[in-house]
């Protein structure tokens, strides 16, 4: 259950990396709500699976979910670019997302 306690938390941390964006230097209440809850949601979860989880492995796998979803979020929503060696790049992340799993007991 913490793994996807885990993913969750990576989830949200996609939330508020993406939101930062729109909160445009804090000035916009909306967005700057939105981004500050995910941040307690994402930081509060990460706490809470990091309780059985080894610690490098459970932030490591935080920041490679945020990373690559808030790269995706990136390309699909803010026209960023998504050349071949950027994509490349992220699915190295995935792979050692992956990897950090498989190599953690449960």
């Amino acid at each position: 259950m913490n793994w996807v306690i885990l993913i969750v938390a990576g989830l949200f941390e996609i939330g508020w990396a993406v939101g930062l964006k729109y909160t445009e230097g804090f000035t916009r209440p909306w967005p700057t709500a939105g981004t500050v809850f995910a941040m307690i949601v994402s930081l509060g979860l990460l706490g809470v699976a990091m309780k059985s989880l080894p610690v490098g492995t459970a932030y490591a796998i935080w920041v490679g979910v945020g990373t690559v979803g808030t790269a995706v979020l990136g390309i699909a929503l803010l026209g960023e670019a998504a050349n071949l060696l950027r994509l490349l790049s992220l699915g190295l992340i995935v792979t050692g997302i992956v990897g950090l799993k498989l190599a953690t007991p449960a």
